[in-house]
């Protein structure tokens, strides 16, 4: 079963975010007091370049199973360490396609939109992250393991234990890309 295995949010743009006994998901705005909140991007570096563009990166989540993978390359890591508002458990996020609503605890609903591509400020917490959360698949194709990003489509609380809920997009699955 799939589940939220901790939750995190942090005021103004830092790389980590503090863990949180719940969050609060805002419908079109993302984690209530998170300083990537907003209708409009907030990443800085995507915010410089077009203030206008809508924020496709409300809220980030990563798999602990990640966590798992770079402890066993030693890297020390825990729940907000790489800025993610949502570790989660038992699901390959990665593999979900474009448009996939994550249903979680009993209201809060997020639509999937892309990959987070793995950046310096990685290298910066600890030097050679960024190379630890990247791979090639068999094709040659970059895989991007840093986590996924949504948009939230129905307000609620999320906290550690709740259950995920996957309801896959109608159509013809688009895989995940970077944004």
């Amino acid at each position: 079963m799939s589940r939220v295995a901790a939750v995190c949010l942090r005021r103004g743009h830092h790389f980590s975010k503090t863990p949180s006994l719940s969050i609060r998901l805002l419908a079109g705005l993302g984690v209530e007091g998170d300083g990537h909140m907003g209708a409009l991007v907030q990443h800085r570096y995507d915010r410089h370049r077009d203030p206008a563009r809508p924020n496709l990166r409300q809220v980030h989540l990563i798999p602990s199973e990640l966590f798992d993978e770079l402890r066993a390359k030693d890297f020390t890591i825990q729940p907000g360490d790489l800025g993610e508002n949502i570790t989660t458990s038992g699901i390959d996020l990665a593999t979900l396609p474009t448009g996939t609503r994550l249903q979680l605890g009993a209201s809060a609903v997020i639509e999937l939109t892309g990959l987070r591509e793995p950046c310096v400020l990685m290298d910066r917490f600890q030097q050679g992250l960024k190379a630890a959360t990247q791979d090639r698949d068999a094709d040659g194709r970059a895989v991007h393991k840093a986590g996924v990003m949504a948009i939230v489509v129905s307000d609620g609380e999320v906290a550690a234990g709740d259950e995920i809920g996957v309801e896959l997009p109608n159509g013809t699955p688009q895989p995940l890309e970077p944004v």
